[in-house]
C-alpha cells in the first residue's frame, strides 16, 4: 500500500492486529515489552528458551507489520518497544463498538460497591 500524503505508512487494521495477537508467543512478547519498556531480540530470546533468535525475529516482524511495536537501531542491535499510537489505532475502533457494554457494567459495579444499586447512577 502507498504511504499517505504526510509520508506515513498505511495504518494496519484491527484484523491484522488481532491476527498478530492470536499467537500466545506474540502476546507474551508484548507483555515483556510492557513490563520493560524496550528490549532487544537477545533480551527476548533469553525469555523464550525453546525459541531461537530467528523465531523471535519472525514474531517481531509480525507485530511490526500489525503496527503494534516499533524498532530503533542502537549500534548493532534493534531495540523493540510497544507502539502505543499504533496499538490504539488498531484496536480502538473495535473496542469502541463494545464500549456501551462495559461502560454499563462499570456503572453497575460502581453502584454495587457504593451501596447505591437500584438508584439512578447519574445522581
Amino acid at each position: 500500500m502507498p504511504d499517505d500524503a504526510a509520508g506515513r505508512p498505511p495504518v494496519p487494521g484491527s484484523d491484522e492486529a488481532f491476527r498478530a495477537l492470536a499467537d500466545p508467543t506474540r502476546r507474551r512478547i508484548l507483555d515483556l515489552l510492557a513490563d520493560h519498556g524496550s528490549l532487544t531480540v537477545a533480551d527476548l530470546v533469553a525469555q523464550f528458551p525453546g525459541l531461537v533468535a530467528s523465531g523471535i525475529s519472525k514474531h517481531l516482524m509480525a507485530l511490526r507489520a500489525a503496527g503494534l511495536v516499533t524498532a530503533v537501531r542502537r549500534g548493532r542491535h534493534q531495540v523493540y518497544a510497544i507502539d502505543a499510537d499504533g496499538l490504539g489505532r488498531a484496536l480502538a475502533p473495535w473496542a469502541a463498538r463494545y464500549e456501551a457494554y462495559w461502560a454499563e457494567a462499570l456503572t453497575r459495579l460502581r453502584a454495587a460497591s457504593t451501596g447505591t444499586a437500584g438508584t439512578d447512577p447519574r445522581e
